[in-house]
């Protein structure tokens, strides 16, 4: 992870031990930086297929859901009585989000499983600086590709349907605002995957984080589990996502744009435990 800027002198014994002869290398030296450290995980993330197939599976998914659903309504002639359409590209993003999730665990939990995290640490021994340029590659990644989609979506059924005029908040909530919350929920999947370190594992866990506590919730008919089961509804991912859409199954909880502060809140803390775990561990 060392780049070439400045020359290093270097001095040589001339033959016949005569008087040293000073000599300039012509390659360069500096110190790497967290520039460097993106370059380099950018290249990786681009060159393994299974960022091909996670994020090109989860463009398909979000615009075969969201399209698909727009013309199966309009194809059965369904009154929307004026609601804006915009909701129905929530099941799409939900699906794609499971995608998401894979890629992040994928993408410092393939390092564990195949060996190549000793590399990338040679390179680069800062692994503050490693986990970081992982996070912003991953990052501007999903969400950039997550908002194109959502966007592309939100046009198709606004076109395809009659529906209500969805007001401008509506709008950056389901386009831009669903691309930060999936791309920060990425990030809540790869800071598990660098405390976990196994693929399987972080993955399995990151699932059951996004739909155990709906899956629970139904059970739970004791009235001293009353106020448990209303906050795992009312705070689940799904519930989080779809309150972005105005589509949120309670009327309490959160709504508006309050997800993205929930959410970052969470991948702040995963990532600290990452951090935390990388500095000390051998490996």
């Amino acid at each position: 992870m060392t780049t070439p800027a400045t020359p290093q002198a270097h001095e040589q014994q001339a033959p016949g031990h005569g008087p040293a002869v000073s000599y300039t290398s012509p390659i360069p030296i500096r110190p790497a930086t967290l520039g460097d450290a993106i370059a380099s995980e950018w290249t990786k993330i681009r060159s393994v297929r299974s960022t091909i197939w996670t994020l090109g599976v989860m463009m398909m998914l979000m615009l075969a859901v969201g399209v698909g659903s727009a013309l199966l309504i309009a194809a059965t002639d369904t009154d929307l009585m004026g609601e804006p359409v915009l909701g129905l590209g929530f099941f799409g993003v939900l699906l794609g989000s499971i995608c998401v999730i894979t890629l992040g665990v994928l993408t410092i939990g393939s390092e564990y499983s195949t060996g190549m995290i000793r590399t990338t640490l040679t390179a680069c021994p800062s692994r503050s600086r490693v986990l970081t340029a992982k996070a912003i590659v991953f990052f501007l990644l999903t969400f950039a590709l997550t908002t194109v989609a959502a966007t592309v979506i939100a046009a198709f059924q606004t076109l395809i349907l009659d529906g209500g005029t969805a007001s401008g908040s509506l709008w950056l909530r389901a386009t831009l605002g669903a691309g930060v919350y999936i791309a920060t929920l990425g990030l809540l999947s790869l800071g598990v995957g660098a405390i976990v370190r196994h693929s399987a594992g972080a993955i399995t866990i990151m699932i059951g984080v996004v739909l155990l506590p709906l899956v629970l919730a139904p059970f739970m008919y004791a009235e001293s589990l009353r106020g448990l089961q209303r906050f795992l509804v009312e705070y689940s991912i799904p519930n989080q996502l779809g309150a972005l859409y105005g589509t949120t199954v309670t009327s309490s909880g959160p709504s508006g744009w309050e997800p993205l502060l929930l959410m970052p809140l969470l991948a702040a803390a995963a990532l600290g435990g990452a951090y935390a775990a990388l500095k000390q561990r051998d490996v």
